[in-house]
C-alpha cells in the first residue's frame, strides 16, 4: 500500500486532536496545529478566517481544482472509558471521529507534498471548523470564496454503523436536511380549579403536536421521507396554576428542500388555526439549519468505480438514505461531490457515533488515506 509511511504519523496527530478537543467555532489550538504542520510541508495557506485552515497545492496541469475536506469540530460531551489518549478537556470530547479526518487529510498532504510531480489538479485541503453547530463552518467558508475555481469537492466519515473494512456512498440524497422550529402558545392562565376562565396554552400545545404528525402522513408525498420530532415542551411552574404560555421546541428532517418548505407552511398554518380556535394566539419561528447532502451522480459514479477499482467490488456498497445531516451538504449545492463513507464498525469502534465511549478503529486509517489519494490520482 502507498501509505504505510503515513498511517503511524495519522494515528499519532488523532491522539493528539483527541487529547485536545475544541467544540465547534474554538477549535484554534487545533488550526494552529494544522497550519503549522501544513507550512513545514511547504503547502501555501490560503487566507481565510480562523480556526478553519485552508492549503494549497498547484499540480502539474492544473486545469483543474479538486477540495478534500475535513471537520475539524469535538462535541460538548464528557468522555468515559480509560483510553491512556483521553479527553485532558473535561466536557469536550472527539466522539463523532472528526479528529480521524484530520489526521488523515494531514496524511494525505503529507503525500501530495511528496509527490508533487504526481499530481495533475490543483488540490485545496479544507480543514473546517464547525460542522457539529450552527453557524456552519462549511457555509462560512463558501461565503468566503473557499470553492471559488474548484470543480469538484471529495469528502469522508469513518463510521461506526458500516461494516469495518467496507466502503460506501449513494448517488443523489444521502443525508436528510435538519432544521428546528420553536412555538410560543400565549393563552389566558388562572387557577386550575377554574379552566373555564382560562385559556389553556398546554391543552392547546396537546392539539398541537398531535397535528404536527398529519403533515407528514397528509401533506407530503409518501415517497418523500420527512420526519418531525417534538424534544421539548416549556409550560407552567407548579401543580394548580394553568400558565399563560406554553413553548413547543422540535425539528424536522427530509430529503428535498420543496419537502421542508411544505412542512414550515403547514407547521404555521396548522399551529395559527388551532390557536386562533381556542382563543390563543401564537408565534412559529424556524431555525434554519443544514441542508440535505445530495451527493452528484456522476461524481458518486465515479467515487464508486475507484472504490471498487482500489479495493474490490465486494468491499463496496451502494448505502441507504439516513436521516442524520452533515455540513458537507452546503458544498454540494454549488459544486459537484461526494459523500463517501469508511466502515469501521466491531470491537474497536462498537459504540455508536456521538456516546461517551465511542472510539475510532484506526487499523481504517491507511484505507481511509488511499481512498483520497486514488479520488486525486483519478481526477
Amino acid at each position: 500500500m502507498i501509505v504505510d509511511k503515513l498511517v503511524d504519523q495519522a494515528i499519532q496527530d488523532r491522539r493528539h486532536f483527541h487529547q485536545y478537543p475544541e467544540l465547534s467555532g474554538k477549535e484554534y489550538e487545533t488550526g494552529k496545529y494544522v497550519q503549522s504542520r501544513l507550512e513545514k510541508l511547504g503547502i501555501e495557506i490560503l487566507d481565510f478566517q480562523p480556526p478553519s485552515v485552508v492549503g494549497y497545492v498547484k499540480g502539474t496541469k492544473g486545469d483543474k481544482t479538486i477540495a478534500l475536506r475535513a471537520d475539524m469540530d469535538a462535541l460538548p460531551i464528557v468522555e468515559e472509558g480509560d483510553k491512556p489518549y483521553i479527553s485532558k478537556h473535561h466536557g469536550v470530547s472527539h466522539m463523532c471521529g472528526h479528529d480521524g479526518h484530520t489526521a488523515i487529510l494531514l496524511a494525505v498532504a503529507e503525500w501530495t507534498s511528496l509527490h508533487r510531480e504526481k499530481i495533475e489538479p490543483n488540490i485545496v485541503f479544507l480543514f473546517q471548523s464547525s460542522e457539529e453547530a450552527s453557524p456552519s463552518g462549511a457555509d462560512k467558508l463558501i461565503k468566503e470564496g473557499v470553492l471559488e475555481g474548484v470543480d469538484s469537492i471529495y469528502g469522508i466519515h469513518v463510521d461506526a454503523d458500516l461494516e469495518k473494512g467496507q466502503f460506501g456512498t449513494r448517488p443523489g440524497a444521502m443525508m436528510a436536511s435538519v432544521d428546528d422550529f420553536e412555538i410560543k402558545i400565549q393563552g389566558s392562565g388562572g387557577h386550575a380549579s377554574t379552566p373555564h376562565l382560562t385559556v389553556d396554552p398546554i391543552y392547546i400545545a396537546t392539539h398541537v403536536i398531535q397535528s404536527l404528525q398529519s403533515i407528514i402522513s397528509r401533506k407530503l408525498n409518501p415517497m418523500d421521507a420527512s420526519v418531525i420530532s417534538v424534544g421539548k415542551i416549556e409550560a407552567g411552574n407548579t401543580y394548580n396554576v394553568i400558565p399563560d404560555s406554553a413553548k413547543i421546541i422540535g425539528t424536522m428532517r427530509s430529503f428535498s428542500t420543496e419537502a421542508v418548505q411544505t412542512i414550515q407552511e403547514q407547521i404555521t398554518k396548522l399551529t395559527t388555526g388551532i390557536c386562533e380556535s381556542f382563543g390563543a394566539t401564537a408565534e412559529v419561528e424556524f431555525i434554519v439549519g443544514t441542508p440535505p447532502l445530495v451527493n452528484d451522480e456522476q461524481e458518486a459514479a465515479f467515487a464508486e468505480k475507484v472504490l471498487q477499482d482500489t479495493f474490490g467490488a465486494e468491499r463496496y456498497e451502494e448505502l441507504e438514505p439516513v436521516m442524520g445531516s452533515e455540513d458537507f451538504s452546503y458544498y454540494l449545492q454549488k459544486i459537484p461531490g461526494v459523500f463517501i463513507k469508511v466502515g469501521m464498525q466491531g470491537e474497536k469502534s462498537q459504540y455508536p457515533h456521538h456516546h461517551p465511549k465511542f472510539d475510532i478503529d484506526e487499523d481504517v486509517f491507511g484505507d481511509a488515506i488511499e481512498v483520497f489519494l486514488k479520488l486525486i490520482q483519478h481526477s
